[in-house]
C-alpha cells in the first residue's frame, strides 16, 4: 500500500503488538514510557528530545485527541544516532511512526536511505522554506543554540571564550569540555563544520580539540560538570545550559563566533517525520501537526529548555537569542548530512585513538 494513503492498524491486534514491541525495546537497551495496553488509537514515538521536555507534549496531545503515545527515548550517550540505527533496523518492518528528532543531520541521513514518508501537513505552511522539505518528507522547528556555557567563579568576564577555536587553546586544557562528537547535537555541529570547513581543515580542528579537551557523556553532563566547577567552561545546546542558570549554578552563556568574519552560532532545529509505511499512519499525521502548532513551538519557548521558535509571530523565550538576534552560521543542512559519512569515520578514528 502507498504510504501516503493512511493506516489506522487493526485494535484487535494491538495487544500482541505492543507486548512484543515493549519486548524487542526492552531487551534494546532503549527507555520506553510505561504504559498499559493500548485500547484506543495510538501513536509510536521514537524521540531523541529529553523525556523532561517532550513528555509535557505527548501528554498535552492525548489529553486534546485521545490518542495514547508510547515514546522510545534514546540514551544522553548515542541518542539521535541509536535511534537513527534502530530506524534503519526496522526498515523491512516499521515500528515506530512518528520521528521526533533533536537535530537534523541524522533526519536527512533517513530521508537519503528512503525511510521517510510523505505528507504535507498543513500546520508546516507558515514555516520558513529552510525548515520545509520540499518532498514534505520532514519539518523543522523549535530550535536550539549551539553555546558555550561558562562558569563564572572560574573564568573573569574578559577572559570568556569567543570562538569555536577557543576549544583547541592550550590555556584550557583539561579544563573545558564537549560531548562525544559521534551523537545528538554535537555530532549535527561536527558535521556542519565539515561541510562548510572541508574534511582537511575539520579533521586539523578535532585532532586539536581532542588534545584540549575533556570529552563527556553528552550536553547535559558538559553543563552539569561547569556548573559544579569541574570545567571553566563547556560547549553545550541552550537548553541544558538554561538547566544550570535556572537551579542557580554560577554560569553564563556565550553565544560564539559573533565577529563579522566569524562562522556565526550553530542554531539546530528540532525535526519531525512520518516514518514510511508508519504502522498507525493517521494518529502520525495529527501528531505531526500537534508537533508543528505555534502551541507546541510555544510551550516549548516557555518551558525549561527555552527553544526557539521558527514559525514566524511565536515570541521566543528572553532568556535566550535567536538568529535574529545574534549573528547565525550560515549552513547547508543537506551538505551536512552529505559529509556524515565521511565526517563519522574520521572522528571515530580520531576520538577512539590510544594517542
Amino acid at each position: 500500500m502507498d504510504d501516503r494513503k493512511r493506516r489506522t492498524g487493526k485494535l484487535g491486534r494491538e495487544p500482541v503488538f505492543f507486548v512484543g514491541l515493549l519486548a524487542a525495546l526492552a531487551l534494546g537497551g532503549l527507555a520506553v514510557t510505561r504504559l498499559s495496553v493500548p485500547d484506543g488509537p495510538l501513536v509510536v514515538v521514537y524521540t531523541a528530545l529529553d523525556e523532561e521536555f517532550s513528555g509535557p507534549i505527548f501528554a498535552r496531545f492525548t489529553a486534546q485527541t485521545g490518542i495514547r503515545v508510547l515514546a522510545k527515548f534514546d540514551t544522553e550517550s548515542t541518542k539521535s544516532v541509536g535511534l537513527t540505527q534502530a530506524l534503519l533496523a526496522e526498515r523491512a518492518r516499521p515500528r515506530c511512526d512518528v520521528f521526533w528528532n533533536n537535530e537534523i543531520v541524522n533526519t536527512l541521513r533517513l530521508d537519503r536511505a528512503g525511510l521517510l514518508g510523505e505528507y504535507a501537513s498543513p500546520a508546516a505552511a507558515d514555516f520558513p522554506t529552510q525548515f520545509r522539505d520540499e518532498a514534505n518528507h520532514w519539518f523543522g522547528f523549535a530550535a536550539r543554540a549551539r553555546v558555550f556555557l561558562v562558569n563564572t567563579e572560574l573564568v573573569e568576564a574578559q577572559s570568556r571564550p569567543k570562538s569555536i577555536t577557543d576549544l583547541c587553546d592550550p590555556q584550557w586544557k583539561d579544563r573545558v569540555g564537549i560531548a562525544k562528537p559521534l551523537a545528538g547535537t554535537t555530532a549535527s555541529h561536527a558535521a556542519c563544520l565539515f561541510a562548510v570547513w572541508g574534511q582537511e581543515r575539520a579533521e586539523q580542528f578535532f585532532r586539536r580539540l581532542k588534545a584540549i579537551v575533556r570529552i563527556m557523556g553528552g550536553n547535559k553532563q558538559v553543563a552539569q560538570a561547569v556548573g559544579r566547577g569541574e570545567l571553566a567552561w563547556g560547549l553545550t545546546d541552550t537548553d541544558d545550559a538554561l538547566v544550570e542558570i535556572e537551579m542557580g549554578s554560577p554560569v553564563v552563556i556565550v553565544y560564539p563566533d559573533q565577529g563579522a568574519d566569524d562562522l556565526g552560532t550553530l542554531f539546530i532545529p528540532n525535526t519531525v517525520a512520518i516514518i514510511r509505511g508508519a504502522p498507525h499512519r493517521e494518529s502520525a499525521e495529527k501528531l505531526v501537526d500537534f508537533l508543528l502548532s505555534a502551541e507546541v513551538e510555544e510551550a516549548l519557548a516557555a518551558g525549561p529548555s527555552g527553544q526557539i521558535p521558527l514559525r514566524p509571530g511565536v515570541k521566543k523565550s528572553d532568556r535566550v537569542e535567536s538568529p535574529a538576534t545574534v549573528r547565525a552560521m550560515d549552513v547547508d543542512f543537506s551538505q551536512a548530512a552529505e559529509a556524515w559519512n565521511a565526517a563519522a569515520h574520521s572522528l571515530r578514528s580520531i576520538f577512539t585513538s590510544a594517542e
